[in-house]
């Protein structure tokens, strides 16, 4: 990966090319810059969809962000950052779109790479989206497993606001199969992480799905 002074190796293989006949200068100067794009393109793309969850208004840039934040990652042989891209890319397709179906290779994909070198974190963004699409189906067992797997994960590497935000997952599938009781204490957990690390964002969650939750009851 290029470091901060990307612009002056640029610039050099530039001169190297241009003045001094280095006919390895094109490639290699390839090789930074797609480790530039990469990273960026991922940032960027990561940012629009941020924006769709506020309002709602689809931007096609945003998959085309992704598609090439994977196509560059996939490049430069980065397991991790491409498995990363395409979980985006899945998302996309998934939530932007509303088509779990179209999403779900891209998720299988990002897991598997992702597993290749222990990346835990893009790995439990992966099994949360296909628990997703598995309680979509009507696999109920099988979306617990995959939305337990993922807080596992989370809780393993640190990631509390993600840990938190997975036990609200788990608490709205626990309240769609009628059970109250495992619904309300997935809750309360989550209630407890958000509050330790600051998740604030995943604490008005956790405020909204006791509102459903509430509902469900029996009167």
């Amino acid at each position: 990966m290029p470091g901060q002074d990307w612009t002056v190796q640029a610039a050099e293989l530039f001169e190297a090319a241009m003045f001094g006949g280095d006919a390895s200068a094109p490639d290699r100067s390839d090789d930074l810059l797609d480790a530039v794009e990469a990273p960026l393109s991922l940032a960027r793309g990561k940012m629009l969809h941020v924006r769709f969850l506020d309002d709602r208004r689809e931007n096609s840039r945003e998959l085309e962000l992704f598609e090439r934040a994977a196509e560059l990652y996939g490049r430069l042989g980065d397991a991790s950052g491409e498995a990363e891209a395409l979980f985006w890319v899945g998302c996309w397709h998934q939530v932007v779109k509303g088509d779990g179906t179209v999403g779900r290779p891209f998720f299988e994909r990002s897991y598997a790479l992702a597993k290749t070198v222990d990346d835990r974190l893009t790995m439990s963004y992966a099994i949360r989206h296909l628990g997703f699409t598995d309680k979509d189906a009507g696999r109920i067992d099988t979306a617990r497993t995959r939305l337990t797997e993922s807080v596992t994960l989370r809780r393993e590497i640190g990631f509390r606001s993600g840990e938190a935000a997975g036990l609200v997952a788990l608490a709205h599938l626990a309240a769609e199969t009628g059970d109250l009781t495992t619904a309300a204490h997935h809750l309360d957990e989550a209630e407890s992480v958000a509050a330790n690390c600051g998740a604030e964002a995943v604490s008005g969650w956790i405020t909204q799905a006791r509102t459903v939750i509430h509902a469900r009851e029996p009167s």
